[in-house]
């Protein structure tokens, strides 16, 4: 059995043991669909807010040429997603340090061998999900009930998320080679993104309405797995209504809806069941280590 750093009610204290800055822990034990969902409307009514003080016109008539940049110009998404990003990243970043810091004090010293040899297993452990069905036994969703759903679907989710982030870092790099977006529906950054929306509508849609035994986790975790997903959820609906609806008079109110959702998700990433992607990654990394020092 894998080494995990958490298990319910435990993990949800986990993850405010390790968040940083360390006032906001409690936001695990407050994080729900409700909030997140709440959250999300705010951000969304701030931002049109904003965007009606600085070019009204462009937000209630975009035209058809799907310019973002008219109803949101550039600078102002870069600053106010950039400052977040780099908040996030710290956040996560201190986060994980604590919680291998956690790890490694429990454990053995690891040999040359072993730090230099675990990463690539545990990468393809975390990347194949290994441990939702080991020895061909799938995740377990009531006493005596496996089925291999769970697995499939975060599947979805996991390279959904991955996808749309590599599109955003594609069309980044697009931008500072002077070509900057809306992109044509053939171009890399648009399929990538097209590609990811759909798995962010396939997993979280199939993880949030699987049944799961309420015994085999609590109340507060079950609140910030609701959260994450209905998040995920939004942003890829919107993202792909965007895509669609690009040249039509919706576009600017679109537009705005899927950053104010986009930026809600950003924000309770650190606070939010996003983290227990990244503990259980270093719980392998180090479960990894332990058996290459074992010579398993």
């Amino acid at each position: 059995m894998h080494t995990d750093i958490t298990r319910a009610p435990s993990r949800v204290s986990s993850y405010e043991q390790y968040a940083w800055p360390a006032a906001l822990g409690a936001a695990f034990r407050r994080n729900s669909a409700t909030t997140a969902l709440l959250l999300a409307a705010l951000l969304i009514d701030v931002m049109l807010a904003g965007a009606f003080v600085l070019d009204g016109e462009a937000l209630r008539d975009p035209g058809t040429a799907a310019d973002f940049y008219a109803v949101v110009p550039h600078g102002v998404m870069v600053g106010l997603f950039g400052g977040v990003g780099l908040f996030v990243l710290v956040a996560l970043a201190i986060g994980v340090g604590r919680c291998w810091r956690d790890l490694q004090s429990t454990a053995p010293p690891a040999t040359h061998a072993a730090a230099s040899g675990a990463g690539g297993t545990a990468l393809r452990d975390v990347l194949t999900l290994r441990h939702l069905h080991v020895s061909g036994q799938d995740c377990v969703t009531a006493p005596e009930v496996r089925t291999p759903w769970r697995r499939r679907f975060h599947h979805a989710t996991f390279y959904g998320f991955a996808l749309c982030f590599a599109s955003t870092c594609v069309a980044a790099l697009y931008h500072l080679n002077g070509s900057p977006a809306p992109y044509g529906y053939t171009s890399l950054p648009v399929l990538l993104g097209t590609a990811g929306g759909i798995g962010l509508l396939v997993g979280p849609a199939g993880l949030l309405l699987q049944h799961r035994d309420p015994a085999l986790s609590d109340a507060t975790e079950r609140g910030l797995d609701r959260a994450f997903l209905v998040l995920l959820l939004l942003t890829a609906a919107t993202g792909l209504a965007l895509l669609m609806l690009r040249h039509h008079a919706a576009m600017g109110v679109l537009l705005i809806v899927h950053l104010g959702v986009v930026l809600a998700l950003f924000l309770t990433l650190p606070y939010g069941k996003f983290v227990h992607g990244l503990y259980r990654a270093a719980a392998l990394l180090k479960y990894r280590r332990e058996s290459v020092s074992r010579g398993a």
